[in-house]
């Protein structure tokens, strides 16, 4: 899960659920806040700093670092298969380098992208809906006009959503780049100016936005995916009964459960965007033999699909090696 979302734990994705509107009719309203409550951004800066272990080892993993051998055993059904380390045994080894603080490197920034999303995002929000107002849909509301309302509020959303990627994708960068240098050990991403210094003498104005084009996607296809989703739960699944008290429990579940599976989809544009970011930065894990060099974005994914690896780190307990990576890479990369 990206930043931008973690941090913006009360500015929720895309959770329709049904409330009185002025007229004192049942409408439906879009469950994400457009104005930005500090209360939810600090909660989301704890969680996201809890949970920073877990996304540096997602992160390692995205880009290919296999520190750890796979091991032999059987799946099953009795079939050898090779089983590579898991979140615990990979924080491990990183604790068993750079000690417990080394497992929180890359935090900073990574805050810094969501505070700074989030901010972006709210803005925006808070603008478009006091210029560009949508009536709540109602019971009473055809389907067309139900469509052309979600179609409006979702637009206003994934516009805010993109110009916020869009701002905090130089920060991203850095976030990404600062927890790989782990494989070259490598120091130039540790503090702000040296970051900033390497990416414009190295790359240009482009290197801040490496990787923006599929995360952008991804964005927009979680949004969407998961508006739709918690629509048709909220809509047709679930009752409108106010007398049920479990209603807006159930409607919170649902949010849950929508963007989950939304993100399981999008998946391949986290890891593709992640990889993107690396890839011809001048670090180790940028280069082969950790990675090969990208020409676009689209070659890294159809490089990944054809070894089987477009969802490369989506699970961190059980991981199985890919026959296609064992076989064509003997082991590598």
């Amino acid at each position: 899960m990206s930043p931008l979302r973690l941090v913006a734990v009360g500015s929720k994705m895309a959770m329709f659920g049904r409330e009185k509107n002025g007229d004192g009719e049942e409408g439906e309203v879009s469950g994400s806040s457009p104005d930005l409550d500090w209360s939810h951004v600090l909660l989301g800066v704890g969680i996201t700093t809890a949970s920073h272990p877990m996304t540096y080892v997602k992160v390692l993993i995205q880009v290919g670092h296999e520190p750890i051998p796979p091991r032999a055993t059987t799946n099953l059904f009795g079939r050898p298969i090779l089983i590579l380390p898991g979140l615990l045994q990979y924080m491990g080894h990183i604790r068993k380098i750079d000690g417990f603080l080394g497992l929180y490197r890359g935090l900073l920034p990574r805050i810094c992208t969501g505070i700074i999303g989030t901010s972006v995002n709210s803005r925006i929000m808070e603008h478009m809906r006091s210029s560009h107002p949508v009536d709540p849909i109602k019971d009473t509301d055809d389907l067309r006009t139900v469509a052309e309302k979600f179609v409006k509020t979702t637009s206003q959303e994934t516009a805010a959503r993109c110009l916020a990627v869009v701002v905090s994708q130089p920060f991203h960068v850095v976030t990404i780049r600062c927890m790989v240098q782990f494989i070259g050990r490598e120091t130039a991403y540790s503090g702000p100016i040296t970051a900033v210094s390497e990416i414009w003498n190295n790359e240009g104005i482009s290197g801040f936005f490496s990787g923006l084009v599929p995360r952008l996607l991804g964005e927009v296809f979680t949004l969407w995916l998961c508006n739709i989703l918690a629509h048709l739960i909220n809509t047709y699944l679930l009752p409108n009964d106010e007398s049920m008290t479990n209603v807006s429990e159930f409607k919170s579940y649902s949010q849950a459960i929508t963007g989950f599976l939304a993100n399981m989809v999008t998946y391949p544009f986290t890891l593709v965007a992640n990889c993107m970011a690396v890839t011809g930065s001048g670090l180790a894990a940028g280069q082969h033999p950790h990675m090969p060099l990208y020409t676009d974005w689209n070659d890294c994914w159809k490089h990944l699909d054809r070894m089987g690896q477009l969802k490369r780190g989506s699970s961190l307990f059980w991981r199985q090696l890919p026959k296609r990576h064992y076989v064509l890479n003997k082991g590598g990369f």
